[in-house]
């Protein structure tokens, strides 16, 4: 268990690793969700039972709403950009025949793309030894992702689409870390999930025919996907965001690749190519340079 600095709160001081385990996770519960539904219904599906979930705390506990419309526009861009704008773009990137180990390599530039634009956008600067650290640690996921995958890209549109999921997710963080303010969780994603839903559901319905199998397998996908995924780590993310460094927290996603592979090794039984330790050892090492403090 991390220890907290002095005035840090134990809760965030494990985030980072509380965050990475349930996203990891993830990766291998939507593999397991996907056999069951098309992936925009499955999209909108999640959704819908993230806000109904969340309609009773709210009913009952009646959390503080956004204090201004401005904090209210601010937690729609965000649900715009990273629950419509980067789960949308990456299902469409998927549906148009981009493999899953070459829209991973895309997204998981998002840290160095955060560190070029994090001086500029949140006033956060990147010191060499952090530079330093980033690119290991996308070169670490980039070398596990290769020795598990395909990585070709099959078509000019799931490509262009992989990009825009990576934007989207970068965005978002910039946009979290240059304008969130303190809002209850309730309240929070309340808005930015049905601003997600808002968008995944017409999708689903102009996209595709909408098939779901209702079996146990669907039923336990969607209910980590839910509360795992989208309740907890996008809490954790973003708080982590607000109250730290951008390009400190974006780097975590470095990890994520080795992680996910180590987790589907007892779960999922996918063997871990020789090649892929390697890689697993130097996004570790350059994640630790990242988040260390000076």
């Amino acid at each position: 268990m991390p220890r907290a600095a002095a005035g840090t709160p134990l809760w965030l001081a494990a985030a980072p690793t509380l965050f990475l385990l349930l996203w990891s996770f993830g990766f291998i519960f939507l593999k397991l969700g996907l056999a069951y539904a098309d992936p925009f219904t499955f999209l909108a599906l999640r959704y819908a039972c993230v806000v109904a979930l969340l309609a009773l705390p709210c009913l009952i506990l009646r959390p503080p709403l956004p204090a201004t419309p401005r904090v209210w526009m601010h937690l729609a861009i965000v649900g715009l950009l990273v629950q419509a704008g980067y789960f949308s773009f990456a299902y469409l990137s998927l549906k148009q025949g981009i493999s899953a180990g070459a829209l991973a390599i895309i997204t998981a530039q998002q840290p160095i793309l955060v560190g070029l634009l994090a001086p500029a956008f949140a006033s956060e600067r990147v010191g060499p030894m952090r530079w330093t650290g980033l690119i290991m640690g996308v070169a670490g996921a980039g070398i596990v992702i290769v020795a598990k995958t395909e990585v070709e890209a099959a078509s000019s549109a799931g490509l262009l689409y992989g990009v825009l999921a990576l934007v989207c997710m970068t965005a978002g963080t910039l946009w979290e870390k240059c304008y969130g303010t303190e809002v209850h969780p309730i309240s929070a994603n309340m808005v930015q999930y049905t601003v997600g839903l808002a968008v995944a559901a017409p999708l689903a319905f102009m996209l595709e025919p909408m098939l779901v199998q209702w079996t146990t397998g669907l039923f336990v996908s969607l209910a980590y996907l839910v509360i795992g995924n989208s309740i907890i780590a996008i809490t954790l993310l973003l708080a982590m965001v607000r109250r730290g460094e951008a390009s400190r927290v974006s780097a975590l996603f470095c990890l994520v690749p080795p992680t996910t592979a180590l987790l589907a090794l007892p779960i999922l039984g996918e063997a871990i190519p020789v090649l892929a330790w390697p890689g697993m050892i130097l996004a570790v090492a350059g994640i630790y340079l990242v988040m260390r403090k000076s």
